[in-house]
């Protein structure tokens, strides 16, 4: 494949120190690190898979980097996004990813977009990098990076990861497939959870992160055989690396010989669920009653308390009382609820219990509450004996 750089930056002197072990590999040289020079990708995301991605990015070289994120840094980050530190708690993570990189290469530009990628923003934001690498972590999200670099003629490094698993391929190539020709829907809502709600094993980030910047090099220098109509699944409990083909769907929407997907879509009502974890525990708009901690904490006595989450998360931590009836197992176990109760759902930090509460209202039980901000606001604003995570 032709790199997608076509014309190679010269470097300094000091770029020539810097860079000196890639020089004198063949396959890279001069030329290949002037492109690298020369090139600019967009990161969509700057956690888990951002983080490695930015930070050996950076380190190889590449001139340019834009990061786009909206988010801070949490606590329960640092165990994967080694990217930010403990000093970096609550900062805004497209500021402290930006520090790092001028830590690691300050020959690096950085653009900040500190925003969520949108369907009225992602076209403009895109448009004037050579390359996008996904990291992000949620299904709305994807299918709109996705839909949007065919529609620029943007090639798209994707990876995902979840729990031990991890998945990598190149999309958007001219007769290779794209996001769409491989999942041409999303899986039904709550089908997968996310890594709130899952869980990841941390170093399984710089695992697929650092696939994908090595997918992203390549391309930008034209060196090695691209993983285009390839994806690599990854288990990391057997330590074991399976590729399967992906063919290019001539009826996909998107891509395909007669596309009928030609300008971005509202991705949420596409995929049914929010594109980020805050926007379920923390919109201010409730279509069906919450109640907040502390008024549920003088209710307590009154009222059913249900936990939705899984087995292993209320081991970390439960409220006194509470009954655990998982997400997955909720209609099933639906006989084992009163309609005439006044039901409190619960979950880690409201997302999942507001699902809860849906399944339940359609139903037909109108008794039923969402704790507002999950077990975790309940430890911070009422019991602090409690642990977070």
């Amino acid at each position: 494949m032709q790199p997608l750089i076509a014309e190679p930056a010269a470097l300094t002197n000091d770029e020539i120190r810097r860079y000196s072990r890639h020089l004198i590999m063949p396959n890279v040289g001069a030329d290949g690190q002037g492109r690298l020079k020369a090139a600019k990708v967009l990161l969509v995301g700057t956690g888990g898979l951002g983080s490695p991605l930015a930070m050996y990015l950076a380190a190889a070289g590449v001139g340019t980097l834009g990061l786009v994120d909206f988010d801070v840094v949490d606590e329960s980050n640092l165990h994967r996004q080694v990217i930010h530190g403990t000093s970096d708690v609550g900062k805004r993570k497209v500021e402290s990813a930006r520090e790092s990189i001028a830590d690691i290469n300050p020959f690096v530009e950085v653009v900040v977009h500190e925003t969520a990628l949108r369907s009225d923003n992602a076209l403009e934001i895109i448009e004037p990098y050579d390359l996008v690498i996904d990291g992000t972590d949620n299904f709305p999200t994807r299918y709109l990076v996705n839909d949007a670099c065919v529609l620029l003629g943007k090639l798209n490094v994707y990876g995902s990861i979840f729990r031990f698993d991890g998945q990598l391929s190149v999309f958007g190539a001219p007769d290779g497939p794209c996001y769409r020709c491989m999942f041409p829907q999303p899986p039904p809502p709550g089908m997968v959870p996310s890594c709130a709600e899952g869980g990841v094993f941390g170093v399984i980030c710089a695992t697929i992160g650092a696939g994908q910047a090595t997918e992203g090099i390549k391309l930008l220098t034209g060196i090695g055989d691209p993983l285009i109509g390839r994806m690599q699944l990854y288990d990391a409990l057997e330590q074991r690396w399976q590729t399967v083909k992906v063919n290019r769907d001539p009826d996909c929407p998107v891509c395909g010989d007669e596309p009928t997907v030609t300008e971005l879509i509202d991705y949420e009502q596409f995929c049914g669920v929010p594109a980020n974890d805050h926007q379920v525990a923390d919109s201010d708009e409730a279509s069906l009653p919450e109640i907040i901690p502390i008024e549920f904490a003088k209710l307590r006595d009154e009222v059913t308390l249900i936990d939705v989450r899984e087995p292993h998360e209320y081991d970390i931590s439960h409220i006194d009382g509470s009954t655990l009836i998982p997400l997955g197992e909720l209609m099933t176990r639906i006989n084992e609820l009163d309609s005439a109760d006044e039901i409190v759902l619960q979950c880690r930090t409201g997302g999942r219990s507001a699902q809860a509460q849906q399944l339940l209202w359609d139903a037909g039980f109108r008794k039923t509450y969402n704790l507002v901000g999950g077990i975790n606001r309940y430890a911070e604003d009422v019991d602090p004996s409690i642990p977070t995570y």
